[in-house]
């Protein structure tokens, strides 16, 4: 059933993406609205109801961002994606609406907060506006010019330095004392008319309106703090992890009081994020702050004479679960892999992020690294934020076919040549495939993906691509990068990604091609880049770039023979940065030296560790954002190289069980599949291995026993010695 169930969600999800929508509903906006960044308006419209079908599924769409209340009840917190399926479009929600109407009157508000300005990851459109259809039997509520609307002059910029360019967001201030703060209950009768805008659905500038491709936000409710203690001014309040959150106060106090709302995430070295603030009015009030920030910590800065009697924080997030585990008898990897998940998780929301605070922004390079933990990590829902941004990338191709990243965007034009040949390539698109079983997306990335690896990219005579140098050409944080060398491995991992997805689809001419290319680089690499003690381009002054070593490793370019050698390099040159140690402590499984993977994992894992931070740092030593996608990559290795468990056909309708624990002696480990979860206890007594392996019901797991046999697992339970 579970499998089925996810077939199904995954045909939807493609059907969505040619879905051709036909609208009643007008775009409105408030007249005379200044339609300057951070400019807040609400939305009424009383309904006279005699029959409530048993479903009443609403659309709705905006620029920026909405909450939606029937009857006094919130029934959205958060709604909206921030724009941009393709440049110039925008998604919309489907909502159903039924059970928060009656018979009668009903009371429909939304309240929308227009960005105004574009940034990483968000498109603007210029132009303020909500657009809300709901029709089923006798009901049809649509956005025309009798609703009423008004711009919410509450709400406003706060004080301070603006959030870096990176963000569309903008700090807010809530003046309590200028709004009446149950005007969405109906009971402010002092809003203007709402206005048509005048633009049909799917005209610019609002662009075609895409149905939103991943779940409404998951909204954990109010909850207190695990301790709130005062330092001075500052109420200092302790959630129980880095989280996506909303801050929430009780208090009494005169009117006009400022009260500052930050968390320890409202800067990143010099760059700003977002904080709020909070104006008071006279006597007992309570105040949520509805944009987003996250953090470990939240501060409220209350000046003397406000007394607060209640402070609680709203988690937002990603709706999926903390499916997927690993335990063992190491408790730094045990710790680690917590840090990595709750990191995981915080850097998901409208779409993958490299950090939810400094950025917000999908680069590809960090979300090659989160779609796959994902898999080890979540439950089946989080897939779809993978597909959602891999159609993004491709739908912002460049009109000579080049792939880039952060989009959506508007600000930020720049290929990374070489992020991008991870990301079509066999870690990326290939891995969301074949570790998900969703065949439906490599038709809708495929002509992409094929054009820019064979127009955009030039080959050399020997068959080695040329260095692209039109964008920013970044490898790896960190010294002595090799980054020619480094260059053709990605290429044939791209090329290897692409023949495997050619083979699905029957393109059988793309996988002749693909496969001439990769032999011949195979070759001509092997030939001129490889010295006798490592790989190094000719010419490259610099030491042997581990890097580079590490990659011709994985991506298959480096044979046994060179092991040895490789493995030299990889103990004495240690430069790969957090991005690239994944591809490092990888290569060390590759060539069998769990040990040297243990080895690495614990000399690397405490630098981007820290005791009192839920998630992990961007680089080494505590540099940057303390909460950053790429560095939950261990996630995987624990998953499928230490307990073993990796697909051997699409979906893990067939998986092997190959543990390589190392001197660990206790292992278990789940990963949530669309067939059931997939479970192995392992504990190593010597040379041999016990292990219990629980397979769900339509799979198949293959193990290799001590003799080299391999034997098939039907599904169940079993114990076995490997």
């Amino acid at each position: 059933m579970k499998k089925l169930l996810s077939l199904a969600i995954f045909t939807l999800l493609s059907l969505q993406v040619f879905a051709a929508e036909e609208w009643e509903a007008k775009w409105i906006s408030r007249a005379y609205c200044a339609g300057t960044g951070n400019t807040w308006i609400a939305f009424r419209k009383n309904v006279e109801l005699k029959e409530i079908p048993a479903e009443v599924p609403a659309k709705i769409a905006a620029d920026s961002k909405y909450w939606l209340w029937i009857n006094g009840e919130m029934v959205v917190f958060e709604g909206g994606l921030k724009r941009g399926p393709a440049p110039g479009d925008g998604y919309y929600d489907t909502v159903d609406i039924a059970p928060w109407l009656k018979p009668g009157n009903n009371c429909i508000a939304v309240l929308v907060w227009y960005f105004g300005r574009s940034g990483f990851s968000h498109m603007s459109s210029g132009t303020p506006a909500l657009l809300f259809e709901a029709r089923a039997g006798n009901v049809k509520i649509l956005s025309d010019d009798s609703w009423d609307a008004c711009e919410h002059f509450a709400y406003g910029t706060a004080s301070g330095k603006a959030p870096n360019y990176r963000l569309s967001e903008s700090n807010v201030r809530y003046d309590a004392r200028k709004y009446n703060s149950d005007w969405y209950k109906g009971s402010s009768k002092h809003m203007g008319s709402a206005y048509e805008i005048g633009v049909k659905p799917g005209d610019p500038p609002f662009g075609k309106l895409v149905p939103r491709p991943i779940p409404l936000w998951k909204d954990y409710g109010l909850k207190d703090y695990e301790s709130v203690r005062r330092s001075g001014d500052t109420l200092v309040c302790k959630l129980p992890y880095n989280a996506q959150f909303s801050a929430y106060l009780e208090l009494e106090a005169p009117a006009g009081r400022l009260i500052g709302l930050h968390t320890d995430h409202d800067s990143v070295g010099t760059e700003k994020c977002v904080h709020g603030e909070y104006v008071t009015k006279e006597g007992v009030q309570s105040y949520e702050h509805l944009p987003w920030m996250n953090g470990d910590y939240m501060y409220y800065i209350v000046p003397e004479d406000v007394t607060v009697t209640k402070l609680q924080f709203r988690e937002t997030g990603y709706d999926t679960s903390f499916s997927g585990y690993f335990r063992c008898d190491d408790e730094l990897l045990n710790e680690y892999w917590q840090k990595a998940q709750r990191t995981l998780y915080v850097c998901m929301r409208d779409t993958y992020m490299d950090c939810p605070d400094r950025e917000r922004a999908q680069w590809w390079g960090d979300e090659v690294h989160e779609l796959t933990e994902a898999f080890y990590a979540l439950s089946p829902s989080s897939w779809a934020l993978a597909r959602k941004g891999m159609l993004e990338m491709v739908n912002w191709a460049m009109p000579d076919g080049s792939l880039y990243a952060p989009v959506p965007c508007s600000n930020w034009f720049k290929e990374l040549a070489q992020q991008s040949l991870a990301s079509v390539g066999w870690f990326g698109f290939h891995n969301y495939w074949f570790y998900s079983g969703d065949d439906s997306i490599i038709p809708l990335v495929y002509p992409a993906v094929h054009r820019y690896l064979h127009e955009c990219w030039k080959l050399d005579p020997d068959d080695l691509p040329l260095e692209r140098t039109n964008g920013w050409n970044w490898a790896d944080a960190g010294k002595d990068i090799d980054k020619v060398a480094l260059l053709h491995p990605w290429y044939y991992l791209a090329l290897k990604g692409e023949q495997a997805m050619a083979g699905q689809i029957s393109k059988i001419d793309d996988v002749g091609v693909d496969e001439g290319i990769m032999d011949r680089l195979k070759e001509s690499y092997n030939r001129l880049y490889w010295t006798g003690s490592c790989y190094k381009t000719p010419g490259y002054e610099g030491p042997a770039d581990d890097r580079v070593q590490a990659l011709a490793v994985v991506s298959g370019i480096a044979g046994p023979d060179k092991y040895d050698a490789i493995l030299k390099v990889l103990d004495e040159r240690q430069e790969a940065e957090t991005y690239f140690m994944r591809y490092v402590i990888d290569a060390y499984f590759i060539m069998g030296r769990p040990d040297k993977a243990l080895e690495r994992m614990h000399s690397f894992y405490p630098s981007i560790m820290e005791e009192d931070c839920s998630t992990l740092w961007e680089h080494r030593n505590h540099i940057n954002s303390r909460n950053h996608a790429w560095s939950g990559h261990g996630i995987i290795h624990m998953g499928q190289r230490i307990a073993g468990i990796e697909p051997l056909k699409p979906g893990f309708r067939e998986f092997s069980i190959k543990p390589q624990m190392g001197s660990l002696k206790h292992v278990e480990c789940g990963v949530d599949t669309a067939f059931g979860m997939i479970e192995v206890r392992l504990d190593r007594k010597g040379k041999r291995i016990n292990a219990v392996i629980s397979v769900p019901e339509g799979t198949a797991a293959v193990y290799t026993d001590s003799r080299g046999r391999r034997h098939a697992l039907p599904s169940g339970k079993h114990s076995i010695t490997l």
